[in-house]
């Protein structure tokens, strides 16, 4: 069985876990499920070779934070994990996101959506097959440069080159993200000849367009909760700060 065709879903004996099955199988993906248990998970992921895991964020003996924690530290090759959570809450998302994952569903989900979704970040990661790149330090230019385009952010307008360089700042250094206002809009602002308060505007403005031009799967994939209608679009250091997380967690995990 091929492992990019194999899918864990942690609900054995549940209604969700039965339903996921059947619409993953529509897709021509194969779907073992197991109990929803954190250790019966490791257990399989340990002994056989996933493409994806789907488990709640919430089970018995081990939770969805220890898998994915497993997961980072004792595979080599990571599976796309899917988190699903009743816990409504941005925070508690970026929380799921940076530890590892990379969706996060809130409950009442239904399995067609998950499915769906889950075989679009298949084939993004088959097609722009990132994890090399992730790999190779001075590439993280590059990888900016895909995602962006990916996101739907136009590479003519100002504010992509302001973006761009924004998260890379805030990928070699994390503290930029603490202090957005005041040292990384102006550090941007020094690259280019302007100011912070035109850095600020024109990010703004990128995020704008690809809020309302990009693929909403893409957008989807990196900032799940925070694209809900009721939300809005995030904010400039919520963009910069999710992007620029999930490329330094790809980069740690691929050396």
């Amino acid at each position: 069985m091929q492992s990019e065709r194999k899918i864990l879903v942690a609900d054995e004996n549940g209604e969700f876990g039965n339903a996921c099955k059947a619409e993953l199988e529509k897709l021509g993906l194969t779907a073992v499920l197991c109990k929803r248990n954190g250790e019966d998970v490791k257990k399989l992921i340990s002994e056989e070779s996933f493409s994806a895991v789907i488990m709640d964020v919430f089970m018995p003996q081990t939770d969805g934070f220890s898998v994915l924690d497993y997961i980072s530290k004792n595979l080599s090759v990571r599976p796309i994990t899917i988190i699903i959570s009743a816990v409504g809450s941005a925070e508690f998302e970026a929380q799921v996101i940076n530890a590892g994952a990379d969706y996060y569903f809130i409950k009442p989900v239904d399995p067609e959506a998950v499915a769906k979704r889950l075989d679009k970040l298949l084939q993004w990661r088959s097609s722009t097959n990132l994890r090399s790149t992730f790999a190779r330090e001075n590439d993280i230019e590059v990888v900016i440069s895909d995602i962006m385009r990916q996101i739907g952010v136009p590479a003519h307008i100002k504010g992509y080159q302001y973006l761009r360089s924004s998260i890379e700042l805030c990928i070699r250094n994390t503290d930029m993200l603490g202090s957005v206002t005041k040292i990384l809009y102006p550090t941007v602002a020094k690259q280019y000849s302007t100011t912070a308060s035109r850095v600020e505007r024109a990010i703004r403005h990128a995020i704008e367009v690809a809020w309302d031009r990009g693929d909403v799967d893409i957008l989807s994939s990196f900032f799940g909760y925070t694209i809900d209608s009721d939300r809005g679009k995030p904010t400039n250091s919520e963009f910069i700060a999710m992007i620029s997380d999930k490329i330094r967690l790809q980069m740690k995990q691929a050396t």
